[in-house]
């Protein structure tokens, strides 16, 4: 018998769940073809199951013919696509996530006081290319506590910084405590601003690699968050595998295991995590519970124009 501990919570956050539902009620109220630039969210599933109904995802909007309806992902996007959609007259729908336009007015405000911005995050990540894109100035990337050292800076009194949303307090805590080091003038906002569904997808994979011998993380390997739960599960001594599905899952990984943790990334619908549970019990025999958790119940407004789709 394996022992199978659900982590509480998994999967879709509110701003992923808030995106997906923008296309659906696009493609609903519209019509296909409905263009996406960049995949809505990370996950090859969702993005091959929206593609199935209509949806082209598209890398640039020069991609999107005249007039097509458009939807910018959850990521976000730089001021200057947003320019270049209204240069050519393409009727928008924004599903950036609020969050991360919570982290763009912050980045604004603190350039509009006339300080250098350092933006806490990873380099090529969709949510950092539109942030960098939507501040005038100068922002600086730093990914470690390495990179703080070498910061070259106009005026170490004039500095903020901003994080990436799918980073939590305890990926940014040390960065943070470096730069507050080297520059003690230094502002940013509170930490209650980061993510609540990062961070408590992070907490509830923590606390699974107290309770089993194996953790399982269903998200696919383009999802920052994803990527960075079975880094945890490592950190703490635990085997851990990224798998997009049930698909991915390998006997050998199993010797000796009597207990299996599986969570699930902000990105990864629930019928994958399902889809996971009946691929193990093809190895043996499986009781499934759920650790306790932190129940969210968080939920976003739609734009204007799909509140009535």
């Amino acid at each position: 018998m394996l022992r199978v501990v659900l982590a509480q919570p998994r999967g879709f956050c509110a701003g992923v769940e808030r995106a997906i539902e923008i296309v659906e009620r696009a493609l609903k109220k519209y019509g296909a073809p409905v263009y996406v630039r960049h995949e809505i969210v990370h996950n090859r599933h969702v993005v091959e199951s929206l593609r199935a109904r209509g949806a082209v995802f598209v890398d640039e909007l020069h991609e999107v013919p005249a007039g097509a309806m458009t939807v910018f992902s959850a990521h976000g996007v730089a001021r200057q696509v947003e320019e270049e959609a209204k240069s050519r007259d393409l009727p928008v729908i924004d599903a950036t996530c609020p969050l991360v336009s919570k982290v763009h007015n912050e980045g604004r405000r603190y350039a509009g006081q006339g300080r250098e911005i350092v933006l806490v995050g990873h380099a090529g990540h969709a949510e950092v290319e539109g942030t960098i894109g939507q501040i005038q100035g100068k922002v600086h990337l730093v990914q470690t506590v390495d990179d703080v050292p070498g910061l070259v800076v106009a005026d170490p009194d004039k500095l903020a910084y901003i994080t990436q949303t799918t980073l939590s307090v305890d990926d940014t805590r040390h960065i943070i405590a470096a730069l507050k080091a080297r520059f003690p003038s230094i502002v940013g906002p509170d930490v209650r601003d980061i993510c609540y569904a990062t961070q408590n997808r992070q907490q509830a994979v923590r606390d699974l690699a107290q309770a089993v011998d194996m953790i399982l993380v269903v998200g696919s390997k383009n999802s920052s968050n994803s990527n960075r739960l079975r880094e945890i599960g490592e950190e703490l001594g635990k085997p851990a595998h990224l798998i997009d599905d049930a698909g991915d899952l390998k006997a050998e990984w199993f010797g000796g295991i009597t207990s299996v943790g599986v969570t699930a990334g902000a990105s990864a619908p629930e019928q994958l995590v399902q889809g996971v549970l009946d691929g193990l019990r093809r190895f043996d025999d499986i009781e499934v519970s759920t650790l306790d958790g932190v129940e969210e119940n968080v939920r976003f407004r739609f734009p204007a124009e799909l509140a009535d789709a």
